[in-house]
């Protein structure tokens, strides 16, 4: 089987942008990554399109990737349009990856584009809710109920507001948090200290949708959304795209001038029916990525992890392996996870900073990692960056992600 590389990247600042749609995204992060990899548009073979909400909010259904390849003059080739909430975009990486693999193709693209700012903010957030089961929504919320009673924690008084104004993923994030807070003793403090830490790498970041520095302090004095979280700690609405252009080994050879990255492991998977212990999708799709790749969780130099909260950010720490499991708190007041560091985590600002257009994010953790193999990031250069890794869960069933992707990527 051919080996997969990444030689093309686009993306543009996350953002609240009103005047810009997901047609007009797309073509630009489309003609940055083409550019970025020396080709034509017409050198293309396949395409993947990730988009959640367009449809939803415009009307634009079933052929959304087609709509906006065609008005910039795309046509003729494959188009597969991919839906899998957050993790819709990374879907996309892995759709085009396994068609090179399969030598079905030589040269394809992955685009993310999403609009989720409206004047409509009600409709904005309760969008997000369409990313669980709804048909057994009202089960589901009785289930995370049931299960907020058990937890050994206490809620301080107006430390949780009431549900509306925000989206069902943050009372999910706020339970997982007060589930290890009860099992493992982690605290809230640790969880700014992450938030914190990613207001930093944010601020470096010109492609960040926040770029503002916040102490600590700063982080837990933050309005209150559902405890232990704090606004700061959760992912903002926004807009935005991301692109990248992969091709197999065979294809690179007749380029000059690439900058290419490998594409060491890439694996998709669903989650399963279980209850908040015992191993979980992003345990279980590590384990198998770094198979696949051939390395361990001490290998990798950076990761770009799911931190639609900061709870996100510690649970998956455990989950990839980078700390025992319940131990991510403390993991993160090592400075472990900070740039200069031992193992640097999220240097774009993750979610919480760089932003979270769903059906762009998987790609936005992919151009971070490109960006930081090829020595290219500037004020958050991770030095002697080799390998990194990108994880990026997507929707809910039960108490884990219906969806995850990981990537395991290489410098050339």
């Amino acid at each position: 089987m051919e080996n997969v590389y990444i030689i093309g990247l686009g993306m543009i600042r996350f953002n609240k942008y009103p005047d810009r749609g997901v047609r007009d995204m797309s073509h630009e992060v489309t003609r940055l990554a083409l550019e970025d990899a020396g080709l034509k548009k017409e050198d293309l073979q396949a395409a993947f399109f990730s988009n959640t909400f367009w449809g939803m909010f415009d009307n634009q259904h079933s052929i959304r990737g087609e709509v906006a390849l065609r008005s910039m003059g795309i046509e003729r080739i494959p188009v597969t349009n991919v839906e899998n909430a957050c993790a819709g975009a990374s879907t996309a990486l892995h759709l085009a990856y396994t068609g090179i693999r399969a030598g079905m193709y030589d040269v394809a693209i992955a685009l993310g584009s999403e609009k989720i700012t409206n004047p409509n903010k009600a409709l904005s957030l309760s969008a997000y809710a369409t990313c669980m089961d709804v048909g057994n929504f009202e089960n589901q919320l009785k289930k995370m109920e049931e299960l907020n009673k058990t937890f050994q924690v206490e809620i301080p008084e107006g430390q949780t507001q009431p549900g509306e104004g925000r989206s069902i993923f943050m009372d999910a994030y706020a339970m997982g948090a007060r589930w290890h807070m009860s099992t493992y003793g982690s605290t809230q403090r640790q969880l700014a200290v992450i938030c914190s830490k990613n207001h930093w790498h944010g601020s470096l970041n010109p492609m960040s949708q926040y770029q503002m520095d916040m102490t600590l302090e700063e982080v837990l004095a933050d309005k209150p959304i559902a405890y232990p979280l704090t606004r700061a700690m959760c992912a903002p609405v926004g807009d935005g795209a991301a692109a990248a252009i992969i091709c197999s080994e065979r294809y690179l050879k007749k380029l000059v001038g690439a900058r290419p990255i490998r594409i060491r492991a890439s694996v998709l998977g669903t989650g399963s029916d279980r209850m908040l212990d015992g191993e979980d999708i992003g345990e279980r799709l590590a384990k198998e990525a770094y198979d696949i790749a051939g390395v361990g969780p001490s290998d990798i130099s950076l990761a770009e992890l799911h931190d639609a909260t900061a709870y996100g950010e510690l649970h998956q720490t455990e989950a990839m392996g980078f700390c025992p499991i319940g131990e991510g708190g403390p993991y993160a007041e090592t400075g472990a996870t900070k740039l200069g560091g031992k193992q640097p985590v999220n240097t774009s600002g993750g979610l919480e900073c760089r932003g979270h257009p769903i059906g762009a994010s998987g790609l936005a953790q992919i151009y971070e990692i490109g960006v930081q193999l090829r020595g290219e990031a500037g004020k958050r250069q991770v030095e002697g960056a080799r390998l990194g890794l990108a994880e990026n869960g997507g929707g809910n069933i039960g108490v884990e992600e219906a969806a995850m992707c990981i990537h395991i990527l290489e410098k050339v």
